[in-house]
């Protein structure tokens, strides 16, 4: 694999990076208010959670069509497609934690909404260049996919609590490298940037509040 690209030899102009960054950021409110109103949606209509096989070919064939389409107008339409289609699969779980213990959720999203600030804020103010977190996050990647299959034959509840610990890593340090990527021009672009930074913060989310749950005792 190809050593990462330092994001600090981009070149770009700073108006250009500007531009991205608060297409990014306006992009990213829209869908996670997006996101938060077809998951209120879901738990209106009492729907189900997904199935696990549909919830993944939702996830990674709408996450294709975004990366794919991503450069034309329709790649907001699957922007949105693929946020709605997070919110509907995350609602009946978030639904269910709301209805057990409403200061798990809270917790949570206090947590992840503090993280993603800061992190921000930080990556901002100070430039760093977070291009060599790229071999984790493939390697993190990886990891993922290798959970998904073992979870098809083997039971890893004993192991909830270290995986969803993991995971938290994982979309704290996504959430560096692509901000990092914005700051210094190394992305140029924002649908892109949105739906890398719309699955950190979702994945944060989802973990702290299985975390928290565990940690309260909710099965």
């Amino acid at each position: 694999m190809a050593q990462p690209r330092s994001f600090a030899v981009s070149g770009r102009p700073a108006v250009e990076v500007n531009q991205v960054l608060r297409n990014t950021y306006m992009l990213l409110s829209l869908t996670l208010a997006f996101a938060c109103l077809t998951g209120v949606a879901a738990v209106a209509m009492n729907l189900p959670p997904f199935n696990f096989i549909v919830y993944l070919v939702g996830f990674f064939s709408l996450s294709y069509a975004v990366n794919k389409t991503a450069d034309s107008g329709w790649g907001l339409f699957w922007t949105f497609a693929f946020t709605g289609f997070i919110g509907v699969a995350a609602g009946p779980i978030v639904g269910y934690f709301a209805a057990v213990n409403p200061g798990i959720v809270a917790q949570a999203f206090g947590v992840t909404a503090a993280a993603f600030v800061g992190l921000s804020i930080y990556t901002i103010v100070t430039r760093r260049d977070f291009s060599f977190l790229r071999s984790f996050l493939v390697m993190g990647f990886w990891i993922i996919l290798g959970i998904i299959v073992c979870s098809f034959f083997f039971d890893l509840s004993p192991f909830a609590a270290a995986i969803s610990g993991a995971m938290v890593l994982i979309a704290g340090a996504l959430m560096l490298y692509q901000t990092s990527a914005l700051v210094l021009g190394g992305e140029t672009n924002y649908i892109i940037a949105t739906n890398n930074l719309f699955v950190s913060i979702y994945l944060m989310f989802m973990n702290l509040l299985a975390l928290f749950g565990i940690m309260g005792g909710d099965d």
